[in-house]
């Protein structure tokens, strides 16, 4: 390639990733698919970019271990791995990767959280299915919001709490693998949330050849799905697709439907052997209902309850399913430039730019009418607020009904870009900075609803406000973060021999939290206080070391032990409510994660097995400040988690494999809790919540031509639903059930023709599977002294649950 064309096109990356800052501070299953062979030693890092492979953790393999790894790269079909559950990894870390072999037979519409389900170490379970449901999931004791997320290299954990929100992201059809860090991340990953491990999942490359593929699928609970993708085939050096999905489904408790549509699409243009751009875009629009969360009780006495169904006229119930929405769109859009300099030193680059809207409504009776025109008086109204043609103040005016939308906008530009340079046969060198500059906008404001039908005006909550005397819109609270996170990092890969690897390097992450937070905006009077905040601007900065080595005995066997320190900027609340609140300042989250395992591989039997242990400081978790009635962030000063976790796989009757996996977790805290107002907590000794010490899963799979099964079985053990641990839920097992016939080509045209049948939870087990409000107390008392208790409450497991799928390739 000449050297100009090269400068041109990476010139193009940069300029693009340039005009995203710009525009964010103007704004303030099917075939063709290139992909990692299942089973293939972890990518090679000439073809390790992130937005074609999950797994870069041989990015910066040595000469020596490239040839190494080309000398012994062995096919998915001489090696027993789970049928896609299990990959060969050669990383001085723990690490596993789930293959496309395994993702095309899971259920459509199966998002990221169902797909990791059995990789070890992780605690995975959703509320519903279809996928259309966010779920649940933790590594090793790490709730999802400590654990980075990457899609094709760039980031979507919530630039504000980092939270990840699933089911805005990709359709499973489109996914190529999915690859999971279950200790410490790898230092290049444009993480400043990540007190755990690291998931990375990246989407198929463009095909080849021209067509369209498509599915359809039905399901319990009027589930209905429809997927479409174009693919253009070669057209020169750029080959492309891009796909819609059409996503709905009924809520298999209580009323209200959940329905996603999603555009996900993908370009590669191949500049020579050594050189390419990529370009990636993934498109979702949600209006989902709620749904509820019920506590122990609650689902002992009514597993089926939830939000009420029905309306009573000019009730004012806020119970009322009609309110209880979640909305959301976003879009994400990056680009993958891999460009060879020179023989030595290679360049990737990976700008991106994200743009987020929406949230949770919900509905408020405490709004009142008043013929007040001259004072700002929260929760009261110089509107029409029941509808009933006047404006009076007294008890007929007291009986209104407002809807709350609690919405947050994020616009977030960022890039990564990495060196990786040989410094010899038996060494090299990877450097690079990841900068990001995110601006977020949070608030809860009120607008109309209809008092004798209960029905918002606008469920978006972005029209018909209620107003102040003074034209403002009544709302909770107001609040702007602009976060800049830069990072720069270097590791040496050092291969003495053919036996061992060494990796040493360091992160060092700046972050800096800036912006306002008010309470009450715009309020002078009335139920709650007046108007109150401040501006905020806080800095926090940490060097992160990481170590590995790996000794590869032979063949077939390694043994490697991998440390590093994590480190996690505290949550944009955790800065603005402690400022709002008038107190402390929260702590950065820090971790030593720390990994000893072993690996083997033959052609019949696959295994890998690690003990961990992670030294966790600073868990951030709420406390409640009695002045002012507000929630504000807190820490239990010091968390130990460590266990055990294993893989399996064995091949056997020429065509079946059995796939197993299982986990031990003991997640202990070893501070006590000081929860503000709420009193201090004697937590010290007790178990961290939503910990199962005990997680397992076996597979069987069939595959023989066109025909295949699997029958799957998970257990996930007992766990505690509050940090005193007064509250238990029980231990469940559910099995599983899939299988599909592929077809002969019906005509040129008309190419491989398939069915797939999913069938989750067989024996409609029904079961507590994750607390959602993270009690301190559930019952009981302190000491002998009464003390403030809440009841944890639950997402459920869906009962039994089928859907079936066609599909097939056109032209």
């Amino acid at each position: 390639m000449k050297r100009t064309h090269l400068s041109m096109a990476i010139a193009v990356v940069f300029a693009m990733s340039a005009s995203m800052a710009v525009a964010q501070d103007a704004t303030d299953q099917n075939q063709g698919a290139r992909k990692p062979a299942a089973g293939t030693v972890a990518a090679q890092r000439g073809n390790a970019n992130a937005s074609s492979t999950s797994n870069t953790t041989n990015d910066n393999a040595t000469l020596r271990s490239v040839q190494q790894l080309s000398a012994v790269q062995v096919s998915a079909d001489s090696l027993s791995l789970g049928g896609g559950l299990m990959s060969v990894q050669t990383a001085p870390k723990a690490v596993s990767t789930i293959t496309r072999d395994a993702i095309v037979k899971a259920g459509p519409g199966s998002n990221f959280t169902q797909l990791i389900a059995t990789i070890p170490g992780v605690n995975s379970t959703t509320d519903d299915v279809t996928g259309l449901s966010d779920g649940n999931y933790s590594i090793r004791g790490f709730q999802s919001n400590e654990i980075g997320v990457t899609v094709n290299g760039a980031p979507i954990n919530d630039s504000g709490s980092y939270a990840v929100f699933a089911s805005e992201y990709g359709d499973s059809e489109n996914v190529g693998d999915i690859t999971v860090l279950q200790g410490t991340p790898d230092l290049d990953m444009p993480d400043a949330g990540a007190s755990g491990g690291h998931i990375a999942w990246a989407t198929i490359d463009p095909s080849h050849k021209a067509g369209v593929d498509f599915t359809e699928s039905y399901g319990s609970h009027d589930y209905h799905r429809t997927f479409l993708r174009l693919n253009t085939g070669d057209l020169g050096p750029v080959r492309s697709w891009i796909s819609f999905s059409d996503n709905k489904a009924d809520k298999w408790r209580g009323a209200g439907d959940l329905h996603i549509r999603k555009v996900d699409g993908k370009a590669l243009w191949t500049i020579d052997d050594n050189n390419s751009i990529s370009a990636s875009l993934q498109y979702n629009r949600e209006t989902r209902s709620q749904y509820r969360y019920l506590t122990k009780a609650q689902a002992k006495s009514d597993y089926f309850l939830d939000w009420d169904e029905a309306y009573k006229a000019k009730s004012a119930d806020t119970n009322y399913y009609g309110l209880k929405n979640n909305l959301f769109s976003n879009y994400m859009f990056s680009l993958d430039g891999e460009f060879k300099l020179a023989d030595s030193l290679r360049l990737s680059v990976v700008p991106y730019f994200q743009y987020g809207d929406g949230g949770t409504g919900g509905g408020s009776s405490f709004f009142a009418e008043t013929t007040n025109t001259k004072q700002n008086q929260n929760e009261n109204a110089h509107q029409d607020l029941n509808q009933d043609g006047q404006i009076v103040t007294g008890p007929n005016g007291k009986k209104a009904l407002v809807y709350s939308f609690n919405r947050s906008t994020t616009y977030r530009p960022g890039i990564l870009f990495k060196f990786n340079q040989d410094l010899g046969m038996d060494n090299s060198l990877e450097y690079g900075l990841w900068y990001e500059r995110t601006r977020q906008y949070q608030s809860e404001p009120y607008s109309m609803a209809n008092y004798m039908t209960g029905t918002p005006d606008n469920i978006w909550g972005d029209s018909d406000y209620v107003l102040y005397p003074d034209g403002q819109i009544q709302s909770a609270y107001n609040e702007f973060t602009k976060t800049t996170n830069e990072k720069v990092f270097v590791t040496d890969t050092w291969t003495p021999t053919d036996q061992w690897t060494f990796q040493l390097g360091a992160a060092y992450l700046h972050a800096e939290r800036e912006g306002y937070a008010y309470e009450y905006p715009g309020n002078q009077g009335g139920f709650n206080p007046p108007a109150f905040g401040s501006n905020f601007d806080r800095n926090y900065h940490k060097v992160t070391p990481a170590l590995g080595v790996k000794y590869q005995i032979d063949e077939n066997n390694q043994l490697f032990y991998g440390v590093g320190e994590t480190y996690r900027a505290p949550v944009n609340t955790a800065v603005s409510l402690n400022l709002v609140t008038g107190r402390p300042s929260n702590k950065p989250e820090q971790s030593w994660n720390n990994d000893l395992g072993w690996r083997f591989y033959n052609d019949v039997f696959s295994a890998s097995a690690e003990i961990y242990r992670a030294n966790f400081s600073n868990r951030t978790v709420s406390g409640f400040d009695q002045d002012t009635g507000e929630s504000y962030s807190t820490q239990i000063g010091r968390v130990k988690q460590q266990g055990f976790d294993a893989e399996a796989s064995i091949k056997f009757l020429e065509h079946f494999k059995l796939y197993g996996s299982y986990t031990y977790t003991q997640s202990k805290l070893e501070s006590d809790f000081n929860a503000g107002d709420d009193g201090i907590y004697p937590t010290k000794g007790k178990t961290m919540i939503n910990a199962p010490r005990n997680l397992g899963h076996l597979v069987l799979s069939y595959d023989n031509g066109p025909f295949w099964a699997s029958l799957g079985a998970s257990y996930h053990g007992s766990f505690y639903g509050d940090f005193m641990n007064t509250e238990k839920s029980g231990g469940y097992t559910t099995f599983n059930f899939s299988t599909g016939y592929h077809f002969n080509d019906f005509a040129t045209w008309f190419r491989s023709p398939y069915v797939k049948v999913n069938l989750a939870n067989i024996t409609d087990r029904h079961a507590l599977v994750y607390a959602t409000n993270s009690a301190t107390l559930a019952s009981g008392t302190i000491n002998g002294q009464k003390a403030f208790t809440t009841a944890p409450t639950y997402s459920l497991l869906e009962p039994r649950t089928f859907m079936v799928t066609i599909g097939a390739s056109f032209f």
